[in-house]
């Protein structure tokens, strides 16, 4: 493997950020862009909502344990040859989609769609921790969701014109050829920043480390389950807005489009509340944030309050709540591991899409032709994510506790 690169210049670093940005923004893309196409899907194909919304569940699994997969690929590869091969699966796998003739058939080529698409998720999050840690990392990452915002803006609106001028499969060819340009620009653009590979511990030891130290699960189950929140809300709000209360399917674009535009814009203020707050008491005002949000919608969906536009609002304050959490969780979870940023950077993302996976799934489950499902689950991830950073920091205070009384310091 070449040496790590050094961090780049001003000009390098704005293209390197526009890139990860860009590969970050692979798994919303990948979801927001068909989801106005759900309920045409679920016709043309003769199957019910709820088995249409297993395919996200499916993408979600498949962003899971891809990430799994390949993370340990990019400790020991390098960020860039195993970002090739996901990236060529991920074109493969959405021309899969186009061609799929049943229901049963499109939750599988989801899968492996998003298999590959799993590496663009690792490898940006370990590229930004070989060049910066700390409050630079969360800083970094708040940067990289002006592009990744950009994505649940634009995607739902393309999907619903491409819906409208020729079909659903359309929109999943138009995704095979975003991942071949962004291979494209990955070979010409993407620096080798992980450092030399170091024989060391087994790969179960590692991962045994990982999941036993609080600072890494604490706030990565904290981020995973206010993500899950999200992922409840994409998967049910197709079905609530056009199919419930008659939202055209060209206009719910608008509808999930102003809730990128809040995270996009809290994910920016918090690089300025970083100057503000140290990074772990950031994150606890901001998961508080997301469970009281979460707990509105969910007064919302099961009172009735307002209708659409009263759902419309309650979701505006929850969304870009995540602006706050998803960079401070990920900097936290990522920063004493340096080592294998690749694998943490993999266990992070499996961690959230699991959550994520489980919620659609939830979803889907409890479907009842109204927006109760999507409320309640969105409430109860946003209260699991408090409950895991509170959990996380007694842990932490224990530990501590504990190596001051063996006089044995934690590593730094």
């Amino acid at each position: 493997m070449s040496p790590p690169s050094k961090k780049p210049t001003a000009s390098g670093t704005l293209s390197l950020e526009l890139l990860l940005g860009t590969l970050t923004a692979f798994a919303p893309l990948s979801i927001d862009m068909y989801l106005p196409a759900l309920p045409r899907i679920a016709l043309e194909l003769q199957s019910s909502p709820a088995a249409i919304q297993l395919t996200l569940a499916s993408c979600f699994a498949g962003l899971a344990l891809g990430q799994l997969f390949t993370g340990p690929l990019i400790d020991r590869f390098g960020r860039t040859r195993p970002l090739y091969v996901g990236l060529a699966v991920y074109v493969l796998g959405s021309l899969g989609c186009a061609l799929a003739p049943t229901a049963t058939a499109l939750v599988a080529m989801r899968f492996v769609q998003a298999l590959g698409g799993a590496v663009a998720l690792v490898a940006p999050r370990a590229v930004v921790r070989d060049l910066w840690s700390g409050a630079d990392a969360a800083r970094t990452m708040s940067r990289l969701m002006l592009v990744v915002g950009v994505a649940p803006v634009l995607a739902p609106l393309l999907g619903g014109f491409v819906l409208e001028h020729t079909g659903w499969r359309a929109i999943f060819v138009v995704l095979s050829g975003i991942g071949a340009v962004a291979l494209v620009a990955s070979l010409r653009v993407l620096p080798e920043t992980a450092p030399a590979h170091v024989a060391g511990r087994s790969m179960r030891s590692r991962v045994g480390a990982l999941l036993k130290d609080p600072d890494f699960v604490g706030p990565a189950l904290a981020g995973g389950f206010a993500y899950a929140g999200m992922f409840a809300y994409i998967a049910g709000s197709p079905f609530v807005f056009i199919s419930l209360h008659g939202v055209k399917e060209q206009d719910f674009g608008w509808f999930f489009g102003a809730n990128a535009v809040g995270l996009v814009l809290m994910a920016q203020l918090n690089r300025k509340l970083l100057g503000m707050f140290a990074l772990p008491r950031l994150l606890r005002l901001a998961l508080t944030l997301t469970a009281v949000t979460a707990l509105g919608v969910m007064a919302v969906t099961w009172s009735g309050v307002g209708g659409l536009w009263g759902i419309a609002a309650s979701l505006f304050l929850f969304v870009p709540t995540i602006g706050l959490v998803g960079p401070n969780s990920a900097a936290i979870a990522l920063e004493r591991h340096a080592a294998h940023a690749g694998l943490a950077s993999a266990l992070l993302g499996a961690l959230q899409f699991t959550s994520a996976a489980a919620a659609s799934w939830a979803v889907s489950a409890l479907e009842d032709g109204t927006a109760r499902p999507m409320g309640g689950v969105v409430a109860a991830a946003g209260a699991l994510a408090w409950l895991a950073a509170f959990l996380g920091q007694r842990a932490r205070t224990q530990q501590a506790q504990a190596s001051t009384l063996e006089g044995t310091p934690r590593e730094a």
